[in-house]
């Protein structure tokens, strides 16, 4: 590694897991003090053991980011106070994907797509931005999704979802770029970490059949965008969804 983000600070949500613990474990690779925020406490001490095991800084903060602005408003507090006063860079990754179909979308499910996917990275947004503006700046990176932007006829709330974080993510940039913080996204394709057990195809890799990849990605490749986005690499990157995606959205899908 290239110590890209030697002496930041990194808030990474859901990263227990998949795409966000990849993140997190590639932000301390790079340098940065990593808080890993879930709900999970044994998987989280997992992925703390396994940066610091590699040398690196993480901490691990619980959190059930339900929606509730209070929720979201505590975890800022707390990372700040662990990173040592600060945030330089907001991962909001945490996000559920149920994927029913709209007659079988009740309001329960509905509200909690909405509250988990939208609401409290929202208000966790809110809240630490203005300790980024008072450290002189910061980035800010979403998680959007391919799904936002191309039809499937199922999971419409869950699209929803993450169409509007990728709305947000260019109103944020308008709204904080003034203020040193650049806001960007990454809209993934299809990932997952395989599983050994896995015998043929899993659910969702058909929708990477025919694609310039051809099949699914793993979560590392997310992590590096990730890791380019929160540098001073990207400074000149404001208000963008960059798409890391096998070329789900820019290219003709083929059948086979």
């Amino acid at each position: 590694m290239s110590n890209r983000l030697h002496n930041k600070t990194a808030l990474v949500t859901g990263a227990t897991s998949n795409i966000g613990r990849a993140i997190a474990v590639a932000f301390a690779a790079e340098g940065a003090h990593v808080a890993v925020s879930g709900r999970n406490r044994e998987r989280g001490e997992e992925v703390v053991s396994t940066i610091r095991a590699a040398g690196g800084k993480a901490d691990f903060l619980r959190a059930d980011l339900d929606g509730n602005a209070a929720a979201s408003r505590a975890l800022a507090d707390e990372a700040t106070r662990a990173l040592g006063g600060r945030i330089d860079i907001l991962v909001n990754n945490a996000g559920i994907y149920p994927s029913p179909s709209t007659p079988d979308t009740d309001e329960e499910t509905f509200d909690r797509i909405y509250a988990v996917n939208v609401k409290a990275p929202f208000f966790l947004t809110a809240a630490v931005a203005p300790t980024m503006i008072e450290a002189g700046g910061g980035a800010v990176i979403n998680l959007g999704s391919w799904i936002a932007r191309l039809g499937v006829p199922v999971g419409a709330v869950y699209s929803s979802s993450k169409g509007a974080m990728e709305t947000l993510t260019r109103a944020w940039s308008a709204e904080y770029s003034p203020r040193g913080i650049r806001v960007n996204a990454i809209s993934p394709g299809v990932v997952r970490t395989p599983d050994p057990a896995e015998t043929g195809d899993q659910p969702g890799d058909i929708m990477m059949k025919g694609t310039p990849a051809g099949s699914f990605g793993r979560p590392d490749a997310i992590a590096r965008a990730a890791v380019y986005l929160a540098s001073d690499e990207a400074d000149f990157v404001h208000g963008t969804v960059l798409d890391v995606d096998g070329g789900r959205t820019g290219v003709a899908v083929i059948a086979q």
